[in-house]
């Protein structure tokens, strides 16, 4: 048994929200950087070297890659062998939320009801996810999840007989229907199977697997390869304004399902696609 002060854990998610909001993972700012060099149109090159130009000021100035500095959702595995001391976990991850808003000057989004639309003023609560696995570590996978390209995704029950055409229909649909509205190029994550919470979650999910890592499904490593020649084929382009690259990567995540179910979801994110890892 390892003991973990929740402390650490605040400090962490604190550290996160300032570290993603400011600079983007290495995987991504390669993607972004191959995008540009693989852009044919004019102005899809001028709208990727704006973006690049963007995350340049970001770095250097410490200035939010977006004014949408998102949601923060938050994915924790914790391993079974540890104890954790100090406090509540959830409490401490908020904290963390909102020590890193707060101090780190980052817009505070988050409204304490969906209806009475009142700001918490620190961009708390966030959206937690826990995971209990085998181990003494604690793993944070923290994503500052924009609403524009949020607003874009989609969930899509599908019938078995759709098979894996109704699964590639609806994705093509929601980027399609998401055009420029989520500031492409964008990222697209999808989860299939499972249930009407699950599919979605795994959608989520796949947004933070790193692009360096291929899945291990050959099935699903085919589809995310064919799903991304497709999407990039639509035309939307750098900011909608046509061109080859609509999105830099999709990534697929699936579970077992019901015999009489075809969940799918469309998670999309715009080209930052903010997340980071740490490992306590």
């Amino acid at each position: 048994m390892r003991t973990v002060q929740v402390e650490e854990i605040r400090k962490a998610v604190k550290e996160m929200c300032i570290q993603a909001n400011h600079f983007l993972s290495e995987d991504m700012k390669a993607r972004l950087d191959q995008a540009a060099a693989d852009e044919a149109s004019p102005l899809g090159r001028q709208v990727l070297a704006q973006l690049q130009e963007n995350l340049k000021i970001a770095g250097e100035d410490m200035i939010p890659i977006c004014q949408d500095t998102g949601m923060a959702v938050v994915f924790l595995k914790v391993g079974q062998d540890v104890h954790l001391e100090g406090g509540g976990l959830t409490d401490a991850v908020n904290q963390g939320v909102r020590d890193g808003y707060v101090e780190g000057f980052l817009r505070k989004s988050v409204v304490g009801d969906p209806l009475e639309r009142v700001n918490t003023g620190d961009n708390t609560p966030a959206v937690i996810h826990y995971e209990i696995v085998e181990g003494d570590q604690v793993e944070i996978t923290l994503a500052p999840k924009g609403f524009g390209s949020e607003n874009m995704s989609r969930v899509f029950m599908l019938k078995p007989a759709d098979g894996i055409q109704g699964v590639k229909d609806a994705i093509l649909t929601a980027v399609r229907d998401a055009g420029p509205n989520a500031c492409p190029p964008v990222m697209v994550g999808v989860g299939i199977g499972g249930t009407f919470e699950k599919c979605a979650l795994m959608a989520k999910h796949a947004l933070t697997r790193n692009l360096d890592q291929e899945s291990p499904v050959p099935y699903v490593r085919d589809l995310e390869k064919e799903m991304l020649e497709k999407i990039n084929s639509l035309g939307i382009g750098p900011g909608g304004l046509g061109g080859r690259v609509t999105a830099l990567a999709v990534n697929i995540e699936t579970y077992p399902t019901h015999i009489a179910g075809l969940p799918v979801a469309v998670n999309i994110c715009c080209h930052v696609n903010r997340h980071c890892h740490k490992v306590i």
